[in-house]
């Protein structure tokens, strides 16, 4: 599903990742860990094309991001979903509409929207806060509804930067029980995380950064 093959990326002589080799299955949940500036944003921004890497190949889904041209990225994003740990919600709109948007970008009819918003709400317990704005409410549903809105095009791949970094410790085991659900109906996830508490456990493979570099591989 995903594979890293002798990736690296350089920003002004620093190697914010190295090296890199790494191959992720269809319907895998990993974790990628390492202290901050490990590279686990970095290895991100990869894989949804926010950088292109100086070396290497990524090839996601069929998709060789290093030979992909311009054009071409819209339709790989459309595998692939972002949560992020600052929300990145649009204060002015509603729950609704902030989930609906990327839909309407790409001219989805709006019953079809309407269905998929629906979906994405009851799956992460939201659906009573529809038409709340995002200031109204708590840290941990915000970061719900940004999950929501990270799989309501129903993407292949979604990726998760430090999805519970603002979050006690009630709501980062809430948001990992959805990332369980999500991963059950065969979604490839990979959790960039410094919070060994979130795998600690789990059974699950957990990948190893340091200084940019691949370290190892433990099961959590």
């Amino acid at each position: 599903m995903i594979t890293f093959s002798n990736i690296s990326k350089i920003y002004e002589n620093h190697a914010a990742v190295k090296d890199i080799n790494l191959q992720i299955n269809k319907g895998e949940l990993v974790f990628v860990t390492g202290a901050s500036g490990a590279g686990k944003t970095t290895l991100l921004k990869l894989v949804y094309v926010a950088e292109k890497p100086d070396t290497g190949s990524i090839v996601i889904a069929g998709y060789n991001t290093s030979t992909l041209k311009e054009k071409s990225i819209p339709f790989l994003r459309r595998n692939i979903g972002v949560v992020f740990q600052d929300f990145k919600l649009l204060s002015n709109k509603t729950v609704y509409d902030n989930i609906a948007l990327a839909l309407r970008i790409r001219g989805v009819q709006e019953g079809e929207i309407k269905n998929r918003v629906s979906n994405a709400l009851k799956l992460v317990n939201l659906r009573h806060r529809s038409e709340s704005y995002p200031l109204t409410l708590s840290g941990g549903e915000q970061q719900r509804v940004t999950i929501a809105r990270a799989i309501v095009d129903e993407p292949t791949v979604l990726l998760a930067d430090e999805p519970t970094g603002n979050l006690d410790s009630g709501n980062a085991r809430s948001i990992m029980d959805i990332f369980r659900e999500i991963n059950a109906k065969g979604t490839t996830i990979m959790i960039a995380t410094h919070n060994h508490d979130l795998f600690r456990n789990t059974g699950l493979r957990v990948v190893q950064l340091e200084e940019g570099r691949l370290i190892g591989e433990t099961v959590g």
